[in-house]
């Protein structure tokens, strides 16, 4: 792993103790002590408002990748508050509260460049917060350097309009002894509510942890979001991995639990654990519910052909539904999405919108609502056509969506800088691409090939260093990924003649997404000129679809737990990932043994070659059921052992080999018998352009040809 960093700590809170007790206490607490805050007025009271929690994500930068300039490697560190009313009457807190962090405001911290955002109330204006007795409202600010990093602390300082002197308490930002690394909400078939709770836990203290019970903290409705109540613990009904619920130190361990249709609208989850003495440890996480489920998008797929539009032609929608892709870069389009008869043509090829989707009483209801994959508007506000957006202008973007159902999305684009936009959207993604595209990173500078410097192509195992920053950053909320499939548009670069990927290429930088755990894939570009263009990518982007169908439930429930680069006579040559989860987990050997052809200007894999991987597995996959390579041809038998934490496997392959380590017995036949059902739905669209001349000869004469 290449990433520089230093891991989130979530910290709880038991009982209430005045801020000034607080102060003598801190620093000798490895974990978050209860603090309070005394606030006055007519309605408040003295200690009211206590800290219940603290979920510090500290910023991670890649050591890997490289750039025309210089990385800032003095890393802060995203941190939310958790804040109970502990008053037995409500507790107003207007925007105009004189709100202090070491004795300045939020907006004085913007302008010293210290903080990327904040959503302190100041940041909303307009009404008051109402805080219920009991409730909880998260504050939450992305400091942008080492002064607001890990091994930090701040003081937080209320005062309310017409009370006196300020009561302060101090917020420690440390380092982790355990954290929810992913938190997942499912559901069943297409209701856009999903019904059940899944998170993981990764535990780094010295000694086992037990998990306990969880339990959601939930508004009374989306127009007061902001003010979290509690709902019944859980515990009983917890469906826990390991069974016994004990998650070793260093390991990795989880539950998930069947609860009940739940509102599309912001949540607090608390986790209690406790360690070996019975010592209690709380942990938090604040993200929007939405129904999880893998969707496939082919970006901008809406073009005019003749005196209609691409969505028009059944041929067309017939070729991206054989991609398996299920969403694209669109709101309403007339012709298209009102086609909602029994034989409409969206009644038959639906794409979910992925768009700005305002305005929100045409979308944000019953009806529409299953038709979203999130609200994406900002295009790349690294960029921001030559002036990056400043993410605290994202956050304002951004801010009008929080009282709706709709999940928002943001194009994350260079690594070195996106830390300070993390945390900004529900989903948020990225776009990179390794071969003949627009870069933010420098692909001169990379010496990857024994010194060999190239200007048309990068690394391809950077996508991989790429999502796990990503997901570093906005865990434990899910991720997606941008993949780079045919674009008509670009030209060669560095005297590469081919405008897109191979399909090798093409394969890979998909893998190293997915291998991340992502759980949606975005193909860029699957316009009708782009896959006229380049029909070789077609299949492999068919097969790619295909296997994801087959897996996705690995993919949704899972979280990455491991990875690792094998390397050969000091060079790379595989990357191994994990991504584990109640059912077992998907291993990833992808190849890195790859070459930068000299006179083609591709990269190019050699045959298939004897290996032996030792996956690093949580102690929960276990016992073993099955192991098997799968790919969308099927399931293969593979030699392989399990022992000491590792699974061992000894196949021979190239380029992209994944497995499937199962703890739930009939799996494979699930897989298959999965992979067999797309097949027949493949087939019958009766449409096959990346195979049969006929049938892209029709896609051609769409576009005149």
């Amino acid at each position: 792993m290449a990433l520089v960093h230093t891991v989130p700590i979530m910290m709880s809170c038991q009982t209430a103790v005045h801020a000034r007790a607080v102060r003598k206490l801190i620093r000798g607490l490895a974990f978050a002590t209860p603090i309070c805050l005394a606030v006055s007025g007519a309605t408040a009271h003295a200690d009211a408002l206590s800290v219940e929690g603290v979920h510090v994500v500290p910023h991670v930068q890649s050591s890997e990748m490289r750039y025309r300039q210089k990385p800032d490697f003095s890393l802060g560190a995203r941190v939310e508050v958790f804040l109970r009313n502990s008053a037995p009457e409500p507790l107003v807190i207007p925007s105009t509260a004189d709100i202090r962090l070491r004795g300045r405001t939020p907006a004085q911290l913007l302008q010293a460049d210290e903080w990327a955002w904040h959503d302190l109330p100041s940041a909303w204006g307009g009404d008051p917060l109402r805080l219920p007795p009991g409730a909880i409202t998260v504050w939450s600010w992305n400091g942008k350097r080492a002064l607001w990093g890990s091994n930090t602390q701040a003081e937080l300082a209320v005062t309310l309009p017409g009370s006196g002197e300020a009561d302060r308490l101090l917020v420690p930002i440390e380092n982790p002894s355990a954290w929810l690394s992913a938190v997942t909400f499912l559901g069943a078939g297409t209701n856009v509510q999903p019904d059940a709770l899944l998170f993981h836990v990764a535990n780094r203290t010295p000694g086992p942890l037990r998990l306990e019970a969880c339990r959601l903290w939930l508004p009374e409705n989306n127009a007061t979001w902001r003010a979290l109540i509690a709902q019944p613990w859980i515990s009983n009904r917890l469906e826990r991995f390991p069974a016994d619920g004990v998650i070793p130190s260093n390991d990795r361990g989880g539950a998930w639990a069947a609860i009940g249709p739940l509102p599309l609208t912001y949540a607090a989850l608390e986790v209690k654990l406790a360690d070996p003495a019975g010592k209690p440890l709380t942990l938090w996480a604040h993200q929007r519910i939405k129904h999880e489920v893998f969707d496939i998008s082919g970006g901008w797929v809406l073009s005019a052909v003749g005196g209609s539009n691409t969505l028009q032609s059944e041929a067309f929608l017939k070729a991206l539904r054989r991609l398996q892709v299920n969403t694209a870069h669109i709101a309403d389009v007339a012709g298209y999405t009102d086609q909602t008869g029994p034989d409409g043509l969206y009644t038959l090829y639906p794409l979910k919108y992925f768009n700005k989707l305002e305005p929100f009483d045409h979308y944000d209801t019953e009806a529409m609502l299953p038709r979203i994959h999130a609200v994406e508007f900002l295009g790349e506000p690294q960029y921001g056509g030559g002036r990056p957006v400043p993410p605290q202008e994202v956050w304002q973007a951004l801010a009008p969506y929080a009282p709706t159902r709709l999940p928002t999305s943001v194009t994350h684009s260079e690594e070195r800088v996106w830390r300070f936009y993390a945390g900004l959207s529900d989903y948020p993604h990225y776009d990179a691409y390794r071969v003949t595209a627009p870069s933010a990173d420098a692909w001169n500078q990379y010496d990857r090939w024994e010194g060999q410097r190239i200007r048309w192509g990068s690394p391809l195992e950077t996508i991989g260093e790429m999502s796990r920053s990503l997901r570093e950053l906005n865990r434990p909320r899910p991720t997606a990924y941008w993949s780079q499939g045919p674009h008509h548009d670009w030209k060669g670069y560095g005297g590469r003649k081919r405008g897109s990927p191979t399909p090798d290429e093409l394969r890979l930088q998909a893998y190293h997404a997915l291998a991340s755990r992502i759980t949606s894939l975005y193909w860029f570009n699957l316009s009708l000129r782009s896959l006229v263009t380049f029909p070789d990518l077609i299949e492999p982007m068919t097969r790619v679809g295909r296997e994801i169908r087959m897996l996705e439930e690995f993919y949704l429930e899972g979280d990455a737990t491991s990875h690792e680069r094998l390397l050969r006579d000091g060079k790379p040559d595989w990357d191994l990932d994990v991504v584990a989860g109640p059912r077992g987990a998907l291993l990833f050997a992808l190849d890195l043994a790859y070459t930068a052809d000299r006179q083609e200007r591709v990269f190019k894999f050699g045959p298939a070659r004897d290996a032996t991987f030792r996956f690093r597995v949580p102690s929960y996959v276990a016992p073993i059921a099955e192991v098997f390579r799968v790919d969308a041809d099927g399931t293969v038998s593979v030699e392989h052992t399990a022992g000491d934490g590792r699974i061992t496997i000894r196949d021979r392959v190239s380029r992209v080999a994944v497995y499937v380590a199962a703890t739930v017995p009939g799996e494979r036949d699930r897989i298959e018998a999965r992979r067999q059902a797309l097949i027949a739905a493949e087939n019958a669209l009766g449409f096959e352009p990346g195979r049969n001349p006929g049938d892209l000869a029709i896609l051609r004469g769409l576009l005149g040809e």
